[in-house]
């Protein structure tokens, strides 16, 4: 790609124009063997790491066990534009209707696209930049528009001023599609043009187009939410911009169309096909596959080949820690930072066998956390047999009796079976110590990695999961759930014993939630009645929304009936809560009215599995319309028109915190979802506002006058908005996207 690039010359209304432009990337480094120059000085830093400093330059980073590789500088490539030319009316002339203007007025709105570093914390920026050029006149239906700019690089750009045809940044809907019984197929129109939002008052109506360009429904423009008016329990707004919705609810003919408004423009082409959640499910599920450790990655299961990372078969020992993961700040203690309790537990015990499992975002560590991501995944195959047992993710597993979803659950559980010792304790998983080392991959990690010592909590949760691993699995191998079984019972009988005699007392509210899940898990898969006693005396205290709902699908004949209206409540109060929250906020994303917003929130529909689960329980599709518009934000529905989860949709982030695709260049592998969009106004604390404080200068306006629904910054050094988790937001992605494509 040259830069600068044209990434959209479009109205917004027929009196805005809006001109976005790329300024340029990041190109990653190399790596080089290392050739001392006299006079190199070494830099050491907090994360382990090792600059070399030339010339009294830093040239990059140094790699390996004996520092013997150099990591050169990423290099920024284009160049950076003036913003005085940028904000100049005089830079821009605009023939229209055989007469040629200046705009009257220009705002801007500039955010990074992407960081090259070149020292221990120090980086190149390049931007992407939206202009806005409000015109003396509107254009009129037909005219030809063209645009000519003094900005170095930036060609003529032209538009024929056609609402049926010209793509707007103001129109938004899902790139993801509906499948035609969607109980729920809407639009949004918003704009906030970097000084405040735009009035799209005058719309009245909006269209839709067919691929022969032909209007095949129209309906009104919906006033839904003023800009300021509070989108939750905490009176915030996350939008500041009127939002406008545009239903389309009662079409169900399938076909590709577009969302057409009148004076403003349309949004980019959807689907309506019976098979439209099938790809995006697919793609979050093998967001699984590429995060596997233990195995390389190769043709024809994949395009992004990279070689086997962290398996002991390669040289890799792993020291076991007297830390428990409990203990640590990856695990339960927040007095604990992420790898101070782990480090200082080393000893020279060594743990043979341990591989396999998910990594966890742009690290390589395996927690006890992902296995939400077994369980979900496990919970679609049970609910829906017949959809998933003929579904082909195309994995290594591939066209055995097994279904490939359950491949994919498994792979990551046999990780933690791998972890759990000969007397039943399992250990909360695998860390590195420390973070990464600038230029390292999963395949040449360089840092020592240990093991956590088992503990309740982790033991606890492994159990529950086994548990349910051996009934779904016995429709299909026999001698495999049995494994399961003895790992999940010889777990709890170990974990019993520990909680017995106070073990995870410290964290007594978490352990207990934990144990009331297990319990349940076992009830339903053995049916033993010292289990339900267990459950009964927990749940009052205990009880939580993933053991209610286990609960509710045992057999209700051997659960008795008070725990059981206690569970059904339970779980649809919170889904009614869900549900309301949705139809308050702006583009009806379903968050907790009194949790801020991060880690998701605005990325993935992180409450969504509550609300499948009240579908699939009452059969009601107010539960149903609630989670189909949980996930329009993060599908592409959104002011940004971005979808947040990688190789989807139109335009999807290019700089996950993906280490692997990073360090080596490429484009990351698709179906990773962000965290996406954070309230750092209402997250002072949030562990890593330091992104946050680098991030601010480089935005125009700053980054905190930024709306929430647009403070996404698509650069690999920002984890709050970059990085994710297998624990979240890919698990509820991939089970709400599975659920939606399975159900009937």
């Amino acid at each position: 790609m040259s830069y600068p690039t044209v990434l959209h010359f479009c109205p917004v209304t027929t009196k805005l124009l809006s001109l976005r432009i790329r300024e340029g990337e990041a190109l990653a480094g190399t790596h080089v063997p290392y050739e001392p120059m006299p006079g190199d000085e070494m830099v050491k830093t907090d994360y382990l790491q090792s600059w070399v400093k030339r010339d009294g330059a830093f040239i990059g980073c140094l790699n390996g066990r004996n520092l013997d590789v150099l990591y050169t500088n990423e290099q920024a490539a284009g160049e950076a534009l003036d913003p005085t030319l940028l904000d100049a009316p005089a830079t821009y002339r605009i023939r229209a209707d055989g007469t040629e203007t200046i705009p009257v007025a220009v705002r801007r709105k500039s955010k990074p696209c992407d960081l090259a570093r070149h020292a221990p914390f120090k980086f190149v920026t390049r931007y992407d930049h939206t202009v806005y050029l409000e015109l003396p006149a509107p254009l009129a239906a037909g005219v030809t528009c063209t645009l000519v700019c003094a900005l170095p690089g930036i060609p003529e750009q032209t538009l024929v001023y056609d609402v049926h045809t010209v793509f707007s940044e103001a129109v938004h809907v899902s790139h993801l599609g509906f499948r035609p019984d969607d109980p729920v197929k809407c639009a949004f129109l918003s704009c906030w043009n970097g000084a405040g939002g735009v009035d799209f008052g005058f719309a009245r109506a909006f269209h839709l187009i067919d691929e022969t360009g032909h209007a095949v429904f129209t309906g009104p423009v919906i006033p839904h939410l003023r800009a300021g008016e509070p989108e939750d329990d905490l009176g915030r707004n996350y939008t500041q911009a009127d939002v406008y919705r545009m239903d389309f609810t009662g079409f169900t003919a399938p076909g590709r169309y577009r969302v057409a408004v009148d004076g403003v423009g349309c949004s980019r082409p959807f689907a309506i096909a019976a098979a439209a959640w099938v790809q995006p499910f697919v793609t979050a599920a093998r967001a699984f596959y590429h995060q596997r450790s233990g195995m390389a990655l190769t043709r024809p299961y994949t395009e992004f080949e990279r070689p086997r990372g962290c398996h002991p078969d390669d040289g890799i020992t792993i020291y076991e820690s007297t830390a428990t993961l409990m203990d640590t700040g990856n695990g339960l203690n927040r007095a604990d930072d992420n790898f101070g309790n782990l480090v200082r537990g080393k000893t020279d015990r060594t743990v043979a066998g341990i591989w396999g499992a998910y990594f966890d975002a742009g690290d390589w560590d395996r927690r006890i956390q992902h296995l939400v991501a077994t369980r979900y995944l496990l919970e679609l195959a049970d609910l829906f047999p017949e959809r998933f047992r003929s579904l082909d993710l195309n994995i290594p597993e591939s066209g055995t009796e097994l279904p490939d979803v359950v491949h994919e659950a498994l792979y990551n559980l046999d990780g933690y079976c791998r972890m759990q010792t000969p007397g039943g304790g399992v250990r909360g998983g695998v860390e590195c110590e420390e973070h990464p080392v600038h230029g390292e991959c999963s395949w040449n990690d360089s840092l020592t990695v240990l093991a956590y010592t088992p503990d309740v909590w982790s033991t606890y949760e492994f159990a529950g999961v086994a548990a349910r691993a051996a009934r779904v699995v016995r429709a299909y191998d026999a001698s495999r759930a049995d494994n399961y079984r003895e790992r999940a019972l010889r777990a709890m009988t170990w974990a019993e014993s520990e909680y017995a005699r106070g073990a995870g007392s410290a964290y007594q509210e978490t352990v207990d939630r934990s144990r009331c899940l297990a319990a349940a898990e076992l009830y339903r898969l053995t049916g033993d009645p010292a289990w339900c006693a267990v459950l009964e005396a927990m749940a009052p205290t205990a009880l939580s929304l993933e053991a209610a709902w286990v609960c509710l699908q045992t057999d209700a004949s051997s659960l008795p009936s008070a725990l059981r209206e206690n569970c059904r409540a339970l779980l649809l109060r919170e889904a009614d809560t869900l549900s309301a929250a949705g139809a308050r906020t702006g583009f009806n994303w379903a968050k907790a009215p009194d949790r801020h917003a991060r880690n998701g929130e605005f990325s993935a529909p992180l409450n969504g599995v509550v609300l499948c689960r009240a579908h699939c329980l009452t059969g009601d599709n107010r539960y149903l319309r609630a989670a189909v518009l949980a996930c329009q934000h993060g599908a592409g529905a959104n002011p940004a028109n971005l979808c947040y989860t990688t190789g989807l949709g139109h335009e999807s982030p290019l700089h996950p915190l993906h280490i692997d695709s990073r360090i080596t260049g490429r484009r990351p592998p698709a179906g990773i979802t962000v965290f996406g969009p954070v309230d750092i106004r209402d997250n002072p604390s949030l562990w890593s506002a330091w992104a946050h404080e680098l991030i601010k200068p480089l935005c125009h306006p700053a980054s905190d006058h930024w709306p929430v629904c647009e403070s996404y910054w698509d650069v690999f050094w920002n984890p709050p908005v970059c990085e994710f988790t297998i624990q979240n937001p890919l698990s509820q992605v991939a089970y709400v996207w599975g659920y939606l494509m399975a159900r009937k």
